[in-house]
């Protein structure tokens, strides 16, 4: 046996000798330029782009088998520019040869340099890229009847590494001549250490985005540590750090940057699971943190975990952001703001829950739903389509401790401070907004407030309840405690024609009105309790529209009242001393007139209330009146018929005197006039006559009627 034993190892030896000598000839005598055209050929017939290989071509096969490239182009697409839709300045990549007998593949370091993509999307929205990617042109993949195998051992895996990953200065062009969009990626630089299944492997990259059409640039850098099972269905990520830099005339600060760190990412295919642990998102002061898992992230993406963003001042970062901050009646208004939640977001909704938010001195509990629906093709939650327009649907429910909305409001002069009830001044709020806005608003929820102060005006134990939908917005506020009474009204606002349309309905009960009137305009002419009720209708987008157009009735009644700076028997008295008749005794404790009650209904008509039935009575007073107020101007313009009754008196009443007075001046600087003539008495008029008719004969007509206009 000895002899046939040592001719097959001298055959193996010869074998060996040959085939090293050949892979070592072989580079030298072959020369793989001489196989440009076939590569070309090939590649033309594959893909019908022409490919072409200025560069030198080398091929080595021990003991690394590979090939280094030069410069090569390959050209567009048919019916696109005259431009290549990708070249190369030079590219490397080997594979040691021994190991692959025993199924271990090392790829050497692969290098890719001076790397250019030119990728279009024409009007039509075809891309250039997409013949490459034709179904038609990949091979299909060979099914294997399970049944039929052998029922073997499973083979050892196959180890791979590779000695790392070099892409330098590649420059990608997207041009979206559709969207009229050119953004361009430059000095894209990528690198990577070596890299072998489930072990970790450095990432470096970084690469600078211009935007034509935003007129900014974006400096990127990314490192991070992948590692990667055999199966290719498990991922992780650990010290990721993502910085981005964006400069330009219109980035505020001409430069702003956005800083994201990961602590850890975990991703399992196989089990569609997903874990972000130590997400940090940073924006200037204000800063984001979350922890994150996800299920189903292939099938049905969804994410569940604790955000917060840490405390901050919004009024210093919108500085930061170069957005002006309005000027505000309290300079320390949006000086903090913090917000806690806990997230569950699917591909088509958001949950947040045990929702915390303090802003300023307000502290906001409860929950926000938002859901997306497909509003192009009217579809329900879960059918969104990116290609369509997809409008938020938000649902909520939040209880606040305590809200100054003044406070955030620009500075008002009190003396000129408009007529705003709680539902005109949140019907003001809607009107402010752009009507597309209203339109595509849709929203339902409720809030509760423990204590809030609008327009001047404070409530307790508040509750608003919004729906709006398809541009019409509804709402019902109550608050019960309103200046000792209580307040309730509700609002609709249809946006859908050319002009909104606006309804409010408001009412209040037993509400104390001096301290109402001091806390809205700073004084009170007027003190008692008032029941009254308003009914408003208006149209137009703007407030000052609205304001103008509004239309519709009213009701009062004053009991228990006291009229300030105007005390009706004094002017009673001074006015019967102008024309000589004998004055009530002059006891004037107070400069105000007290009336058990007042009350009347109006009309509003383009803005301007008409009060045809002013009433008002006490002890010794009885006022007939009739009026109207120009919401608008806040002009005023009433004439009051006042009779001063003998308290004295037995049986009917008995007037000791009247007057007529004229009220004009605004809401807020009234001033009031006499109608002499109304002082007269029979006696007092019959003299006047006669003087009248002597003048006439002595001087002629004009004097007396002169002073009959005077007097009338």
């Amino acid at each position: 046996m000895g002899k046939p034993f040592k001719i097959i190892l001298a055959t193996i030896a010869t074998m060996a000798v040959l085939l090293t000598a050949a892979v070592c000839i072989l580079p030298f005598i072959i020369d793989p330029n001489d196989f440009k055209p076939d590569i070309a050929a090939a590649v033309k017939n594959k893909t019908g782009r022409e490919l072409v290989l200025d560069g030198e071509l080398k091929l080595s096969l021990f003991p690394w088998i590979g090939i280094s490239t030069g410069k090569l182009a390959l050209s567009n697409a048919p019916g696109f520019e005259d431009r290549p839709f990708a070249t190369l300045e030079e590219s490397d990549i080997k594979v040691l040869l021994l190991p692959l007998l025993s199924k271990k593949i090392e790829v050497s370091r692969m290098v890719l340099k001076g790397l250019a993509l030119n990728l279009v999307r024409n009007k039509q929205g075809i891309n250039n890229w997409s013949d490459l990617t034709d179904s038609e042109r990949i091979l299909p993949i060979p099914t294997v009847d399970v049944s039929t195998q052998d029922q073997h051992p499973t083979a050892a895996p196959m180890i791979f590494t590779i000695g790392g990953i070099a892409i330098e200065n590649a420059r990608i062009n997207w041009n979206d001549l559709q969207a009229e969009q050119h953004i361009e990626l430059k000095d894209l630089n990528l690198n990577t250490d070596k890299f072998s299944f489930d072990r970790p492997v450095g990432i470096a990259a970084s690469l600078t985005v211009l935007n034509s059409s935003a007129n900014t640039i974006q400096a990127v850098k990314l490192n991070t540590e992948l590692t990667v099972n055999e199966r290719l269905d498990i991922f992780a990520l650990r010290h990721s750090d993502l910085q981005v830099i964006t400069s330009g005339e219109t980035v505020p600060g001409k430069s702003l940057t956005t800083a994201l760190t990961v602590a850890d990412v975990a991703l399992d295919m196989s089990q569609q699971t997903a874990k972000i642990s130590g997400l940090q998102l940073k924006l200037g002061d204000a800063t984001l943190t979350a922890e994150m898992t996800g299920t189903s992230i292939k099938d049905k993406p969804s994410f569940q975990g604790p955000v917060a963003i840490a405390q901050f001042s919004p009024a210093k970062v919108m500085q930061q952001l170069a957005v002006a901050v309005p000027a505000m009646q309290d300079a320390s208004a949006l000086s903090k703001l913090a917000i806690t939640f806990d997230l569950a977001a699917t591909a088509d909704s958001a949950n947040l829950q045990n929702l915390a938010i303090l802003l300023d001195d307000s502290q906001i509990k409860g929950a926000i739903d938002i859901a997306y629906r497909d509003v192009g093709k009217g579809r329900e939650l879960g059918a969104v389509s990116f290609k369509d327009f997809a409008l938020p649907a938000v649902s909520f429910n939040l209880d606040i401790d305590a809200l100054d909305v003044d406070r955030y409001l620009p500075p008002a002069d009190k003396a000129s401070k408009p007529i705003a009830s709680p539902a005109v001044f949140l019907a003001g709020g809607f009107s402010a907004l752009p009507v597309e806005t209203l339109r595509k608003l849709n929203a339902e929820g409720m809030v509760s407030l423990g204590k809030l102060k609008a327009n001047g005006l404070t409530m307790q134990d508040i509750h608003l309840n919004l729906n709006s939908k398809n541009g019409v917005i509804t709402t019902q506020q109550s608050a019960k405690q309103f200046y000792q009474g209580s307040y309730t009204s509700d609002l609709s606002m249809d946006a859908q024609g050319d002009k909104s349309k606006l309804a409010i309905n408001e009412k209040v009960d037993h509400v104390q009105i001096e301290p109402l009137l001091k806390d809205y305009n700073g004084a009170a002419r007027m003190s008692g309790t008032v029941d009254a009720s308003v009914q408003l209708q208006g149209q137009g987008h703007k407030t000052d529209e609205l304001k103008a157009s509004l239309n519709g009735q009213l009701s009062f009644l004053f009991k228990d009242g006291v009229v300030k700076g105007f005390n009706l028997q004094k002017i009673i008295d001074e006015g019967k001393a102008l024309i000589k008749e004998p004055a009530l005794p002059k006891d004037y404790k107070n400069d105000q007139t007290l009336f058990s009650e007042m009350s009347g209904t109006a009309t509003i008509t383009n803005g301007l209330i008409q009060n045809n039935d002013l009433v008002a009575k006490s002890s010794k007073l009885r006022v007939d009146g009739k009026g109207n107020v120009n919401l608008n101007s806040e002009a005023l313009d009433y004439k009051v018929d006042a009779k001063l009754l003998d308290s004295d008196a037995t049986g009917p009443e008995q007037v000791k005197g009247a007057v007529t007075i004229n009220i004009a001046g605004t809401i807020s600087q009234p001033s009031y006039t006499i109608d002499i003539a109304s002082l007269l008495t029979d006696k007092n008029k019959a003299k006047i006559d006669k003087l009248i008719n002597k003048l006439d004969k002595k001087i002629g007509p004009g004097l007396g009627n002169l002073l009959k206009g005077l007097l009338n």
